[in-house]
């Protein structure tokens, strides 16, 4: 799990370990928690649902990015912290999954709407994982305001 403001490379490092799966030869799923919700959101329509999080707890790693990105988990369903949860849970103990966000934990429930399934979420989440809080300044952002030193001392 990467827990840390946006542009200190979360994103970056988990794309790496991922690759690194698959040359082991591990079956990886790779998405965005957006990407997921639209997904599992489709098959509440379709009545697929038990499918879909079939089909997610089946890789050796799933790796959700942008957890808490721009807040669409909760704008896109009012479902939304419930279908994340039958992921999670269908995971739980079996299969590792990797999660990268820019909420802290203490947030959650707020950020969730629903600080019990919040906490059963967390809580499964957690369970035996390797935590890594990245803190500091953002690299485009750093890397942008270099650009634009460099561009004004040159004129």
């Amino acid at each position: 799990m990467f827990v840390g403001q946006s542009g200190v490379g979360k994103s970056f490092l988990i794309q790496a370990i991922g690759e690194a799966a698959c040359v082991l030869g591990y079956s990886v799923r790779y998405t965005t928690s957006a990407d997921l919700l639209i997904d599992l959101t489709a098959s509440l329509a379709d009545q697929t649902l038990p499918e879909r999080v079939r089909y997610y707890a089946r890789f050796q790693l799933l790796i959700i990015d942008e957890f808490g990105f721009e807040k669409i988990e909760r704008s896109s369903s009012p479902q939304a912290a419930n279908l994340l949860y039958k992921v999670i849970d269908a995971r739980n103990r079996q299969r590792s999954t990797a999660l990268v966000t820019n909420i802290d934990f203490e947030a959650w429930g707020d950020y969730l709407g629903d600080p019990p399934l919040a906490m059963a979420f967390l809580d499964r989440v957690v369970d035996g994982a390797i935590i890594v809080k990245i803190k500091g300044k953002s690299y485009r952002a750093h890397r942008a305001s270099a650009t634009k030193a460099g561009s004004s001392s040159k004129r």
